[in-house]
């Protein structure tokens, strides 16, 4: 019977003599592995859920700012001569509400509790002064995101 030489490499493997991984060396490996995979998802997570609320705040500000320039546009006195009322733009995406504070003419700040107040003299103005304070309030999905405060001035 003729002998077949074999390479060192094949003699150390058969004979158990090579280096490997232990099963220990394999659990730390796939422990580490687990633990940066999680941390990644997380962070996934949370970059997603600040672009979802960046995206909310954008739409709200954008659609009180567009509001804020319609209403005044408009005349400043009603046709009717009541309070001043004014109609939201459309179209609004869903799941928002424009809610305004249409104040009547002549209110403007300071005031207290809504009137509008001469601190000088320590009372109440009735008197129109040109001013008209216009309060949006931009919701989405029940919950206020923006509050936009402007003027808009008698230029008649």
């Amino acid at each position: 019977m003729k002998r077949v030489r074999l390479s060192n490499k094949i003699r150390k493997t058969l004979r158990g003599s090579s280096r490997g991984f232990t099963l220990i060396e394999v659990l730390v490996a796939l422990a580490l592995f687990a633990i940066i995979a999680i941390a990644f998802a997380g962070g996934l997570g949370t970059a997603s859920r600040a672009v979802l609320i960046g995206d909310v705040r954008t739409n709200a500000e954008s659609l009180a700012r567009t509001q804020m320039e319609y209403v005044k546009s408009q005349d400043y006195y009603p046709a009717d001569g009541g309070e001043a009322t004014y109609e939201e733009i459309a179209p609004i995406p869903p799941g928002y509400t424009i809610w305004s504070e249409n104040r009547t003419p002549g209110q403007y700040v300071p005031s207290v509790l809504g009137i509008p107040w001469d601190s000088g003299n320590n009372t109440a103005i009735n008197e129109d002064n040109g001013l008209q304070k216009i309060t949006l309030v931009v919701r989405h999905e029940g919950r206020d995101i923006i509050t936009l405060e402007g003027y808009k001035v008698d230029r008649g």
